[in-house]
């Protein structure tokens, strides 16, 4: 447990450095995109976190291009980027790659052979040639910088592109990101936590937990189990309901009423009560699941006070308020 927290918060201070030295699994890529083809025919697709040399958002894209039928498919990375994927000094420009279809009998095709191009500036998504680039496109597809999370889909948001990016776990506890969440213009996708099998890390950087390893190409692997998927590109698993078995009335004593909510506590979201008509409290994670057609969100966190929920004075890990719409 405790390399497991060392791990995590490591990879949290990692992500809010400059270099971002995390990188995502092509294998973590192909398992979530193959449930999103539908929405990319006749799109452009912008990867503003990507070096085109060494990122796996671009070989997922290069290589599916003709079968998803993309229009055009962009990629711009920080300039401290470089082909060595964690090389320690910055390199001097910024770059951006425009790919616009096969050029080698659909194989993965080579960054450097297609034409890579210096930005002017520092290749930022804030900066103002990666923000025209992101006016050209139609749907966002990253991995970007955990530190950063709020304000990258702020601006994804302000400009009304759809995406489907990667982010910790914890990110729904913003309440930036909740109330996208509960006005539905954002979900979660298909895979979290374990289901997102690891980041390919620096060649110094310390495996902890039982679960880091060195992959056949020599790549070392963390696995954190702490990240998920974020879109608002519709997915089956939002139209699903959660199949609900237990009950609360005759177990009352199961389900806790919070001091300064009336609601229940519920710990697990296998253990939603299908007979109660009221507000309850449920883990974070219940939004993996969540379909907004089932149950509606009605706050975070917090109890008519204003303070975090509470049961006997003590405070479960944070809760969101719903209530079944179909009872």
């Amino acid at each position: 447990m405790i390399a497991e927290k060392t791990l995590n918060r490591t990879l949290h201070i990692a992500k809010s450095s400059k270099k971002d030295e995390f990188y995502t699994q092509l294998s973590d890529i192909e398992s979530e995109l193959t449930h999103y083809k539908k929405h990319f025919k006749n799109k452009v697709v912008f990867c503003n976190c990507d070096d085109p040399r060494n990122s796996n958002f671009f070989k997922y894209f290069a290589y599916n291009f003709e079968k998803l039928g993309l229009k055009k498919l962009i990629t711009t990375c920080y300039k401290n980027q470089e082909t060595d994927l964690f090389i320690n000094e910055e390199t001097e420009k910024a770059v951006f790659l425009e790919y616009n279809g096969d050029i080698n009998g659909n194989k993965i095709p080579d960054a450097e052979e297609i034409g890579i191009k210096p930005l002017i500036g520092d290749g930022d998504f804030r900066s103002k040639e990666s923000i025209e680039l992101l006016k050209q496109s139609d749907i966002v597809v990253t991995n970007p910088p955990f530190s950063l999370f709020r304000e990258y889909v702020e601006q994804l948001v302000k400009y009304e592109k759809k995406f489907l990016i990667i982010g910790n776990i914890n990110a729904i506890t913003y309440k930036e990101i909740f109330k996208l969440i509960k006005e539905n213009k954002a979900w979660l996708g298909i895979n979290m936590g374990r289901g997102i099998s690891g980041f390919i890390v620096p060649n110094d950087y310390e495996l902890f937990g039982t679960e880091a390893r060195i992959d056949e190409n020599g790549n070392r692997i963390v696995a954190t189990n702490n990240c998920l998927w974020l879109t608002n590109l519709d997915t089956f698993k939002r139209h699903e309901d959660i199949v609900l078995t237990k009950k609360y009335y005759g177990n009352e004593i199961e389900y806790p009423k919070f001091d300064n909510y009336d609601a229940i506590n519920v710990d697990k979201t296998q253990d939603i009560p299908m007979d109660y008509r009221g507000v309850m409290g449920v883990p974070i994670t219940f939004l993996h699941k969540y379909n907004p057609e089932q149950f509606e969100l009605i706050k975070f966190r917090k109890g008519n006070d204003e303070k975090d929920l509470s049961i006997n004075g003590k405070c479960p890990y944070f809760r969101i308020l719903i209530k079944n719409k179909k009872l």
